[in-house]
């Protein structure tokens, strides 16, 4: 060991400015190391800034397909962002 070389504060140092590189680029999302792919109807909302109703309405009406699992619906997020894709215009 080299005098005056605090080896666990570097590793610290270098830990934590991964963890801000790695939270500023999106990889850590909630305390999760991903993102989670499917979302609540609230979220979803949320998500597209929408309000819970007008998504439920799209959810419905089979405008956006839907993950089901027991009683609860999900919505993938790559769904939500292929809508968004989809509804894009040009100018205002």
């Amino acid at each position: 060991m080299i005098p005056g070389l605090d080896l666990n504060g570097i590793v610290d140092a270098v830990a934590e400015r991964l963890l801000e590189r790695l939270r500023e680029n999106g990889a850590v999302f909630g305390g999760a190391s991903v993102r989670p792919r499917l979302m609540t109807v609230d979220q979803a909302a949320a998500y597209i800034g929408r309000s819970r109703e007008a998504v439920q309405h799209m959810v419905s009406s089979g405008k956006v397909p839907t993950v089901r699992a027991d009683r609860r619906v999900f919505v993938d997020v790559e769904d939500m962002d292929r809508w968004i894709t989809e509804h894009k215009q040009a100018g205002i």
